[in-house]
């Protein structure tokens, strides 16, 4: 005879506690017998299964009510934000050695510091590709910092889209500036220093304030370059500096440098220009930022531009 035993807490569920029969049984059970055991463990697995699907979706429930409530309202927005940025740096980290240690047989061979400059730069690659176009996204095709007077200065404008794509900034340049220090100078010298601490500073203002995040897109669609300044860097650290691939890239960098680092901060000096009233309705700090961020950046993308044309003049030479 089949005895079943409930166990707590899984809300009734029984379970077979034995499938012989009585010791003083001298013939095998029948096939009503069987059938019946069949039966019983049909009904374990249904109440299993039905208990296992009420717990997923109260686990389900409380993670939805914990994003809502909690990491996407207004006041916790941007500090979710900026962990989650920073959590995705370590993923593309992560993933960036994974990736190179399996598909590019010299990686094993690269110094330590080599590898994690390496990774690095595929973590920034990342950034960028995902900040250039969010940028991109605001500003040109969005209608939050559209010229429509109705909503208000531009200055002022944000959403959280807005904030959060901020957010997740602040924890890449804060994640790079701190790897930077760790390693100094391997990873870059106080030109990367001054680039990363500007462009913490104007980022995380204009996340909380929610003020000039025009600007401070404008000035992020520039970070378009830098997967190909990274490949740059790989191509030359893999040995290929004198292939095809290296020149072409070269030619790349030259022109995107010259519109989104350049060209485009013509365009931002003009816009300012254009709502300079707007703008001087800003606070203080966010008045300062407008003007102090973009024109230190201006000098130091026109430094490396000039660097990178001679560079390229340089691969020229040699290919005649």
């Amino acid at each position: 005879m089949v005895e079943l035993q409930p166990i707590s807490p899984p809300l009734g569920v029984f379970v077979l506690a034995s499938f012989s029969p009585p010791p003083h049984s001298p013939s095998p059970p029948s096939r009503a017998s069987q059938s019946a055991d069949q039966q019983c463990l049909v009904y374990v697995a249904m109440q299993v299964s039905k208990t296992s699907v009420m717990a997923i979706k109260s686990y389900q429930y409380k993670a939805e009510v914990l994003v809502r409530d909690y990491l996407l309202a207004d006041a916790f927005v941007p500090y979710a934000s900026v962990l989650g940025g920073i959590f995705l740096c370590k993923i593309a980290y992560d993933l960036t050695q994974m990736i190179s240690s399996y598909y590019f047989k010299g990686y094993a061979s690269l110094t330590k510091i080599q590898r994690i400059e390496w990774n690095n730069r595929g973590m920034s690659s990342v950034h960028a590709i995902f900040i250039a176009v969010m940028s991109l996204y605001l500003v040109f095709f969005s209608d939050l910092f559209s010229d429509d007077l109705d909503k208000g200065p531009v200055t002022y404008r944000s959403s959280q889209l807005s904030t959060f794509t901020l957010g997740v900034s602040v924890g890449y340049f804060f994640t790079d500036l701190v790897m930077i220090f760790w390693l100094y100078p391997s990873l870059g010298g106080m030109e990367y220093i001054l680039h990363h601490a500007l462009s913490v500073c104007a980022i995380t203002y204009a996340m909380l304030s929610g003020e000039g995040q025009i600007y401070t897109y404008m000035v992020l669609i520039s970070e378009a370059t830098t997967p190909g300044v990274n490949l740059r860097w790989f191509l030359d650290t893999a040995g290929m500096k004198r292939s095809t691939a290296y020149l072409v890239n070269g030619v790349v960098v030259f022109f995107a440098w010259l519109v989104a680092r350049i060209l485009l901060f013509i365009y931002l000096f003009y816009h300012i220009q254009a709502h300079y009233k707007q703008i001087e309705q800003m606070h203080t700090a966010g008045y300062l930022l407008v003007f102090m961020v973009p024109a230190s950046l201006a000098v130091m993308n026109l430094m490396w531009f000039m660097k990178i044309l001679k560079g390229l003049r340089k691969t020229l030479a040699k290919r005649q």
